[in-house]
């Protein structure tokens, strides 16, 4: 039995200093250890099960093992990835403008043009916000140009799909902004169609029977902050006629603060189909307080205090009375329309206000249509010397007075069905 058990250590002893030793003949014994045996069967037959370090587990097969790690690490990966990693989720890529890269430049060229963007149908929309109030009512994004990932993950991912993303420098974007300080990102939208649109609950909820008809205006400031105080005032519809700035041209956009995605804005209208989208029993009113008829027909105390003027419609003095040649009578080419106080009611029916420019005042067909509806010019009065209002204010005004006649009637309204 001794015999037997002496040739075991002769056999382990050298395994040991192999191990301490390190000469090169061990090198492959050292390269056996680390294999990690899981038996070691002595000469003598006895078997020593060896114990495995901490942390180490057996290895399983590459199928098992891998799936294991799939499920294993999967909700570890989704609750701390799953909010910032939603825009890559969504399957979204972008391209990178290359030097050179003629994109911007084309794209800026067609839709700061009027002629071009009307016949392409398509619009510029420069800023987050913006473009968010675009997406949120429907209109339809074609491609966005940005300079930070950032910007364009802020915009809700499922209105992206379909659109060309191409990030550029921002310099490229500065050189086309007309923002003072550029938000790095723009947008190519189709021209939106105010019947396919989707208007805020909240816009809807307070519309007024008041609509807005722009004659001649022809500043894109003007109609920009007119558009805005619309929205605000809670008018139901905006009309544009022929002759009026571009209502999507890029300042407009600009000074309308997104009132161009709160209310139907119908662009570039003949004075013939005005009428086409006026509700049933609508009063044309027209905000003209340089009529030339005004000093004749308001009160002698509106005359006395200079609340009226006559220098802007002077263009209307030809037409005014002309005399016929061939029978001596003279002609009334002007229509008559009555005056009266901006402050007075004139919101009893469904009401429209004409808001003409600064330079070629209002057109002769509003004053027919103002004739044919029943309804009057609206006189703002200003202190003697006072150069008239501009259309901005004068639209503002007008709008936020009837806002406040339809408010008074529906409490007076309310008040009756309630002593009742």
């Amino acid at each position: 039995m001794a015999a037997l058990v002496r040739p075991a250590r002769f056999v382990v002893r050298p395994l040991l200093q192999v191990v301490q030793a390190w000469d090169l003949d061990a090198r492959r014994w050292v390269r056996a250890l680390r294999r990690s045996p899981v038996k070691v069967v002595f000469p003598s037959g006895e078997v020593v099960e060896q114990k495995r370090a901490p942390g180490k587990q057996p290895r399983k097969a590459p199928s098992e093992a891998s799936a294991r790690e799939q499920r294993e690490k999967q909700p570890l990966e989704e609750s701390a990835s799953r909010a910032p990693s939603t825009w890559e989720e969504s399957g979204l890529r972008y391209d990178k403008a290359y030097p050179g890269d003629r994109r911007l430049s084309s794209v800026m060229t067609i839709v700061k043009s009027r002629p071009f963007r009307e016949k392409q149908g398509k619009i510029l929309l420069e800023g987050r916000r913006l473009i968010s109030d675009a997406l949120k009512a429907g209109a339809v994004p074609k491609m966005f140009f940005f300079s930070r990932l950032e910007y364009l993950k802020q915009l809700p991912v499922d209105k992206l799909k379909g659109v060309s993303l191409i990030k550029v420098k921002f310099e490229d974007i500065k050189d086309w902004s007309d923002l003072v300080t550029p938000q790095g990102i723009m947008g190519i939208f189709a021209k939106p169609d105010h019947v396919k649109m989707t208007y805020p609950k909240t816009q809807l909820q307070h519309s007024l029977p008041l609509l807005l008809i722009c004659d001649n205006l022809r500043d894109p400031g003007n109609l920009g902050t007119i558009l805005r105080s619309a929205a605000g005032a809670g008018c139901s519809k905006v009309l544009l006629t022929k002759g009026c700035v571009d209502a999507w041209e890029p300042k407009v956009l600009r000074a309308g603060m997104g009132a161009h995605f709160r209310m139907p804005i119908i662009n570039n209208l003949e004075w013939e189909t005005v009428p086409n989208y006026l509700p049933p029993d609508t009063r044309v009113y027209v905000a003209d307080n340089c009529g030339l008829y005004a000093q004749a027909e308001m009160s002698n105390k509106a005359s006395d205090h200079g609340w009226v003027c006559d220098q802007r419609v002077m263009k209307f003095h030809k037409y005014e009375e002309e005399e016929d040649v061939e029978t001596g009578a003279s002609q009334d080419w002007l229509p008559h329309v009555e005056v009266q106080s901006y402050d007075s009611d004139w919101t009893e029916a469904p009401a429209a206000v004409v808001i003409g420019g600064e330079t070629y005042g209002v057109s002769l067909e509003s004053l027919q249509l103002a004739e044919s509806t029943g309804g009057k010019r609206l006189l703002i009065p200003v202190v003697p010397g006072v150069d008239s209002l501009n259309s901005a204010m004068a639209a503002s005004i007008l709008l936020f007075e009837g806002k406040r006649q339809l408010r008074g009637r529906a409490e007076d309204l309310s008040r009756d069905r309630s002593y009742h």
